[in-house]
């Protein structure tokens, strides 16, 4: 009876539910543990945490499960299981992570007071649009034409085409939109750019590309197409340049905003956090498979040269 006793009066291990509506990556699951650790839990000894992988027409009722099994704090990734989370719950903990500005989309109230039962990370997505559209003419100068991909299904889309826009003014090129919300339309839309002649491609992040990576990747090495993406993971799939913050430590403060509610503080007392690390990664071998020549002054800049 001793031991039963013992085990009846200790606390519960708390979980916490992790929602993101993509395919599943561990990498973003090693930052995530990573800042738990940095605040004491370690999953499977005195912490738990029921990780659901969804697409977005399951996100909702996903999102309801979390909520119906009680969990401690909801860890979202991506804006739209941010909203899921929010919707279904307005007492339960969530800590977002998103590439959106959370007041804009209407996550949170402000950065330093986010109010109510959420605040969250965010890494600026669309504020880095217009520096790496700056940073893909550089690489490819004779480009008059650039592309930019944007899933026209977003809630961002428009401010993301907006800024790319700017880009394009300042930097004296002609800028086309090509437009994806399916597999079949990220193949449809690369027949556009070589009918239309583009002489590079930008993609627009958000979760839909980011599970697609491959693909992209793929085709635009068939197609000859330099292109720049949001995440250094596209870079390190064969992509040529990548400029954004870094979703490693996103998902790192993702974790330690996680284990700092569970300590006790509020979630309304917590100020969005906003990305300070950004990094510029380049593949050598996929800009000379390209016949791209990298000028010096965007080697030097690189946080990291794969060769």
């Amino acid at each position: 009876m001793w031991p039963l006793v013992v085990r009846a009066q200790q606390p519960a291990v708390p979980v916490v539910g992790f929602l993101r509506n993509t395919l599943p990556d561990s990498r973003l699951v090693t930052a995530f543990r990573k800042g738990l650790s940095e605040i004491g839990y370690v999953e499977g000894q005195n912490i738990m945490v029921d990780y659901r992988w969804t697409g977005g027409e399951q996100v909702a009722a996903t999102a309801a499960e979390l909520i119906g099994r009680q969990v401690n704090v909801i860890a979202t990734g991506g804006l739209v299981a941010a909203f899921a989370a929010k919707t279904a719950t307005a007492t339960i903990p969530i800590v977002f992570a998103t590439g959106d500005d959370p007041v804009r989309v209407g996550l949170v109230n402000s950065l330093n007071r986010p109010g109510g039962n959420i605040t969250g990370i965010s890494f600026l997505l669309n504020a880095t649009v217009a520096k790496r559209v700056e940073l893909l003419r550089e690489l490819v100068p004779a480009a008059n034409v650039i592309g930019f991909l944007v899933d026209p299904s977003f809630p961002t889309a428009g401010l993301a085409i907006s800024e790319a826009e700017s880009a394009a003014v300042a930097n004296r090129f002609q800028l086309l939109i090509v437009k994806a919300s399916s597999k079949s339309e990220i193949e449809a839309a690369f027949s556009n750019l070589v009918q239309q002649r583009a002489g590079a491609l930008a993609i627009n992040a958000n979760e839909f590309f980011t599970s697609q990576t491959e693909q992209l990747v793929a085709l635009a090495a068939r197609n000859g197409i330099p292109t720049s993406y949001q995440l250094r993971e596209a870079v390190d799939a064969g992509g040529l340049m990548s400029y954004g913050a870094s979703f490693a430590d996103s998902y790192r403060q993702l974790g330690v905003y996680v284990g700092r509610i569970l300590k006790g503080e509020k979630p309304a007392d917590l100020p969005v956090v906003q990305s300070t690390k950004f990094e510029l990664v380049i593949n050598l071998q996929t800009a000379k498979a390209l016949g791209l020549t990298v000028p010096q002054t965007l080697l030097v800049a690189a946080d990291e040269v794969i060769e």
